[in-house]
């Protein structure tokens, strides 16, 4: 028997009209294996009853199709349609036709097929100067579906043709007359609309027929199908694509999330830990998955690593990329993959799959096709978590211009500001957990997963005075590029050359990395906080065009990203790291500066000692100084090996703060510090001697010339 195989049908084409003027539209294949097509002229004419994909007018008595939309787009259709208007009916017995397989459901397998070689660029919407949106792929088990988003323009009522040569189109019937969809009723809310009969075709055309009056027609179409078998496609196997890992492909709700990760920790209960942060608005937890050889506990010298997805409940995928990841690292640990071991016994791994799971809920319930572009964006409250951390950046900024001196104003572990920590303060209770979580756990990288974009971005991403948009660097300028780059160089998506930009902007022309202020500023952004409150590095990785793709999806991004998130977990491990000790006790001094010559950005010990500062390769002097010690420097090269640089510091107390430690013990003082205090005592004296005899000579001279 002839295997099936099912595949998104993604639409690349946006058909429409604007009065008076004149547009191009494009239809592009639907399966493989075909010729570029050639562009189809098409007018509106000057009146609305003649609006029709070909010239063709809607019958009278047309009934639009059932969909998710207001039933009062029926009625306006319906009051079109009984205009008089007339179209000519597409024969649906056609050869092409009679070659069609209809596909039964339990036959499918959902495979993924790109069409984005064939096209470059997006379609202009005449008479404006933006672009129209791109369709964002998406791929569903069950039949034909049309799932409409659009922009601030958007289409009422639509018709849908289809072609297997480009040069003949029927159109969508329903009966005997020409089917009418409805379309949006605003900007937000996605309508889904269904084909009368499961067809096949290779190529499909929209032909806008109602659209907001204050507005231009401007539609963004996802193509929901199955991709038959081909007998012509000599390399059938190659259009499969999906995952080999066993992993868990679904959306999960919060309870499914819970149970989850609790199968995670029974079958590696040696390696996984499950704990809770806080609770949301509405009481739920925010669960994270700790995954390391030594669970629950920090280990000297091991460095501390999280992942944070699902700020924005509705931008799902990173949430699901979250928990295959603890799934896959459970696994593989198992199996003995090398790579794993060493990730799991070398570092700490903190998963927080959702920070807004009370978000999360309500885009759940609507669904991977009707979901908004904002609906559970936001908190329960209605709070936007990216710009709910305290805004560190024009505190530091304004202390700098005020100074005398700005390399004075400290650089790091600038303190939350008061008006921030009072009860009334607009602060999301999520928001509280994650900063108490920061301070608690001495996090050196991190990366914050988002959606709706494919670029990662990284700080500062809130500008100086305010700009919209302004490059504004880091001191750590390079080595974030280099963490952005691990990360866009290896997802497999972001890596080619030739894919579809997501909306207006085309981030290629940046190697898919931008500074977050370059690309929109973001005061009060988690990125910036974590970098000027605590000693990690964090960017931003946007994901994939899509927030909330279909379930069937899932394995196609976690290939996309499996390496990705395995590659920048391991830069954790580059720069310098080591530990700060008390030379005469051994003790590790925690709170201890750490300084790198030329990089205005310090970071600090841990409560044991142990520090970590992530460095590309070079030669760097590093200074450490801690209260009551002599600070002591000494250099330190990074190499290309990925693994760290060991560079241990051994720091001397000052006399005076021995001589404070020993009266608070009752200690006797002994004979070496006595004598060091005594020295110390003469050098401040032959000091202050020297000053008072140059204030004597100033006031003299002054009185000899007077």
């Amino acid at each position: 028997m002839e295997k099936s195989l099912c595949v998104l049908a993604s639409l690349l084409s946006l058909s429409g009209f604007i009065r008076g003027a004149e547009w191009t539209a494009e239809s592009f294949s639907l399966l493989p294996n075909h010729t570029t097509p050639q562009p189809a002229k098409w007018t509106e004419a000057p009146t609305a009853a003649e609006r029709s994909g070909d010239g063709a007018t809607p019958a009278a008595g047309t009934e639009p199709l059932r969909s998710t939309a207001s039933p009062a787009v029926s009625e306006r259709n319906a009051r079109a349609h009984e205009r008089g208007e007339e179209g000519r009916r597409g024969d649906p017995n056609t050869k092409d036709d009679k070659k069609a397989k209809l596909v039964g459901d339990r036959r499918r397998r959902s495979v993924r097929r790109s069409l984005v070689r064939r096209v470059q660029g997006p379609a202009p919407v005449a008479g404006s100067g933006r672009h129209s949106p791109h369709p964002v792929y998406r791929r569903h088990p069950a039949g034909q579906e049309l799932n409409l988003e659009v922009s601030w323009d958007w289409v009422e009522s639509y018709k849908v043709q289809l072609s297997n040569d480009t040069v003949e189109w029927q159109t969508c019937m329903n009966g005997t007359d020409e089917a009418i969809f409805e379309g949006n009723q605003n900007p937000e809310a996605p309508v889904l609309g269904l084909l009368p009969v499961p067809t096949v075709a290779r190529f499909i055309r929209i032909n806008p027929q109602t659209w907001y009056s204050n507005g231009t027609v401007c539609l963004r179409a996802e193509i929901l199908g199955c991709r038959v078998h081909d007998p012509t496609d000599p390399y059938p196997d190659q259009q499969e694509r999906g995952s080999r890992d066993n992993l868990d492909f679904k959306h999960h709700d919060y309870k499914e999330m819970r149970k989850l990760m609790k199968s995670v920790t029974e079958e590696c209960p040696d390696i996984t830990r499950i704990y809770t942060i806080g609770k949301s608005y509405t009481g739920l937890k925010l669960y994270v998955m700790e995954i390391s050889d030594n669970p629950g506990k920090h280990e000297l010298g091991e460095p501390e690593f999280r992942y944070v997805a699902g700020m924005h409940g509705n931008e799902a995928l990173g949430r699901e990329l979250v928990l295959n990841l603890m799934q896959y690292l459970c696994k593989e640990y198992k199996k003995g993959n090398q790579r794993v071991v060493r990730l799991v016994t070398e570092t700490r791994i903190h998963l927080l799959p959702s920070m807004n799971p009370d978000g999360h809920e309500v885009a759940y319930k609507k669904g991977s096709e009707l979901a908004g572009w904002a609906e559970g964006r936001y908190s329960y409250e209605g709070i936007d978590m990216n710009h709910n951390f305290p805004d560190l950046n024009n505190i530091m900024w304004d202390a700098q211009e005020t100074a005398a001196d700005p390399s004075k104003v400290s650089n790091h572990y600038i303190p939350i500001p008061e008006y921030y920590t009072q009860e009334d303060a607009m602060v999301a209770p999520e928001t509280r957990a994650v900063i108490s979580w920061m301070q608690d756990i001495p996090f050196v990288l991190s990366a914050n997963l988002h959606g709706g974009e494919l670029v990662v971005t990284y700080p500062f991403d809130c500008t100086r005075d305010w700009a919209p948009q302004e490059n504004t660097p880091t001191a750590d300028d390079a080595f974030f590029r280099w963490l952005a780059t691990v990360y866009a160089s290896t997802h497999l998506v972001l890596a080619n050359p030739d894919r579809r930009i997501c909306h207006y902007e085309d981030f290629q022309m940046h190697n898919n990395i931008i500074n977050g202020g370059a690309w929109h500023t973001v005061p009060g952004s988690m990125n910036d906080f974590s970098y000027l409150h605590t000693n990690c590095l964090e960017v931003t990785v946007e994901l994939s065009c899509d927030k909330f793709p279909h379930a069937s999806e899932l394995p196609v991004e976690w290939e996309n990203n499996k390496e990705s998130l395995l590659v920048y977990m391991e830069q954790v491990h580059r720069g310098i790291k080591g530990v700060i000790r008390d030379k005469s006790t051994k003790q590790g001094i925690e709170n201890a500066v750490v300084k790198v010559e030329d990089h205005d950005h310090d970071i600090r010990s841990a409560a044991d000692g142990d520090y970590w500062r992530l460095l590309n390769p070079g030669e760097y002097k590093v200074v450490v100084w801690a209260e009551g010690y002599f600070p002591s420097m000494r250099s330190c090269r990074v190499g290309l090996e990925p693994h760290p640089t060991l560079c241990d510091f051994a720091l001397t107390k000052t006399p005076i703060q021995r001589l404070k430690e020993l009266r608070a013990k009752g200690e006797k003082i002994p004979r070496d510090l006595q004598l060091r205090l005594r020295a110390l005592r003469m050098r401040k004296l032959r000091a202050s001697t020297k000053a008072i005899n140059r204030r004597r000579e100033s006031q003299a001279r002054r009185a000899r010339s007077s």
